[in-house]
């Protein structure tokens, strides 16, 4: 059955050099947010393994070992777990999000589409947007940099998706990072257009070689308001209930239906997403 409401934590993580060391806390974080009451929780971009690192140097087997540690936690806890991964398939190596249910299923992966020059680097993109269910509600997510391609926001909402999901490595100069601070991201916007809850999981901190992350995870309301922010230097863990009846995807079903002109468009648009998203 659909839930009407539902408890979502947010961590905001600084990466460990070594993989084990971040699964272990993932694997924290996971149990606080349940004791919580959270009915998931939302890691940052390749939290498995962190972001400012040589990915060819880390081998499938590391990752699906570690995958596995984290699905077996989201079982002990029963608990949505969304967390930022490399993944493999058909010789090549993704930058996704990878979801597991409180039955510790793997029931969706998202590989990044937009990839930066450091992820070409690595990965290779992916080809469909992001829509999934958790408990019956319609989600959808991006990855860090897509921030910049509201496309992937709306086309998920106008299909149904009720929240957002953002894992983000920050990867900065000092300087630049601290243009970002404070909310200055643009992400209560995409909320507020799309009328969706939007859920922003950081890296925070120093990354090495004179990079820095903003921090600023947050959870933000359909209108806008900022119901949970971390700040800009420790770990942490914010949470928020959210009520999806104020997540009613307004501004995004108005868009099917004008202007007239483009209805058609729409429908051909979602359904070619649809069809991608059947895809293997």
């Amino acid at each position: 059955m659909k839930l009407t409401r539902l408890t979502i934590a947010v961590a905001q993580m600084k990466f460990r050099a070594a993989i084990s060391d971040n699964v272990a806390w993932i694997a924290q974080a996971i149990h606080s947010s349940a004791k919580a009451d959270a009915d998931a929780i939302l890691f940052p971009e390749c939290s498995v393994t962190g972001y400012n690192c040589d990915f060819a140097r880390i081998s499938r087997q590391e990752v699906d070992a570690a995958l596995r540690t984290i699905a077996l936690e989201a079982r002990a806890a029963q608990c949505y777990v969304l967390v930022g991964s490399p993944t493999f398939k058909g010789g090549k190596r993704f930058n996704s999000l990878v979801v597991f249910d409180p039955r510790g299923r793997e029931i969706f992966s998202y590989s990044k589409i937009h990839l930066t020059a450091r992820d070409r680097r690595f990965f290779t993109q992916g080809n469909k947007l992001a829509f999934f269910r958790l408990a019956g509600v319609r989600c959808t997510a991006l990855i860090c940099h897509e921030r910049r391609y509201p496309e992937l926001v709306r086309l998920p909402v106008m299909l149904g998706a009720q929240i957002v999901f953002h894992p983000n490595a920050g990867l900065d100069s000092l300087p630049v990072s601290k243009t970002k601070r404070h909310g200055r991201d643009g992400i209560a916007v995409r909320a507020f257009e799309n009328e969706v809850y939007y859920l922003f999981a950081n890296s925070v901190g120093s990354q090495g070689h004179g990079l820095w992350s903003a921090g600023d995870s947050k959870i933000v309301a359909p209108d806008s308001r900022v119901l949970a922010l971390a700040d800009n230097r420790h770990e942490t863990v914010i949470l928020a209930e959210l009520d999806l009846s104020l997540s009613s995807r307004r501004y995004a079903r108005e868009a099917l239906q004008r202007p007239v002109f483009l209805r058609k468009h729409w429908r051909e648009m979602l359904a070619a997403c649809k069809r991608q998203l059947r895809a293997r």
